[in-house]
């Protein structure tokens, strides 16, 4: 088995992207809140901060803080992504194919990390989560995206609501739509 070599810091903030095997299902958004669950069970296991989250039809983004003196998110992810598929499973009555190496397949077997540097990339990771469904055509503007935490940021003062608007839109209302 090849083992990937991974940036791991304690207390580090750390961006991940995890995709579906099938690219074109829309499973994440159709089963959010089993998502959601699986997400603060792992929380509640294994403490860490989730400073951003988008969910779109076949993969999502999130941005992590993990707690002082730990760098496991390799388990985390690994428990956000099998909770989630047994919940599936369980609760959708979904019969999802089995691996020939063992599991179901529901999920791309790996998924990207980056561990964030500084502020600004932190930022600039932050801003291109909520983007991202007006950059796939899933929203016109950020705002309008559910399955985000776009919303939370707006309330907390780090965003205006009409940040992230499509180009189209931007132009008419003076907003560039740029992250």
């Amino acid at each position: 088995m090849v083992h990937y070599r991974r940036c791991r810091i304690e207390s580090a903030s750390y961006f991940f992207t995890l995709a579906l095997a099938d690219r074109e299902a829309k499973t994440l958004t159709e089963h959010a809140a089993l998502l959601g669950d699986s997400l603060r069970r792992v929380q509640r296991l294994k403490p860490f901060r989730v400073d951003a989250l988008v969910l779109l039809p076949e993969h999502l983004h999130m941005v992590w803080t993990l707690p002082e003196s730990d760098s496991d998110y390799p388990s985390r992810i690994q428990a956000l992504k099998a909770g989630f598929t047994f919940s599936l499973g369980r609760a959708a009555g979904l019969s999802l194919p089995l691996r020939t190496e063992g599991g179901r397949q529901l999920w791309q077997r790996r998924y990207w990390e980056h561990c964030l540097r500084d502020e600004d990339d932190l930022r600039r990771h932050i801003d291109y989560i909520h983007f991202n469904p007006v950059k796939h055509g899933w929203a016109q503007r950020a705002a309008d995206w559910p399955y985000s935490s776009f919303q939370r940021h707006v309330r907390l003062g780090s965003y205006a609501e009409d940040w992230g608007v499509a180009e189209g839109l931007a132009e008419m209302s003076g907003n560039r739509g740029e992250p």
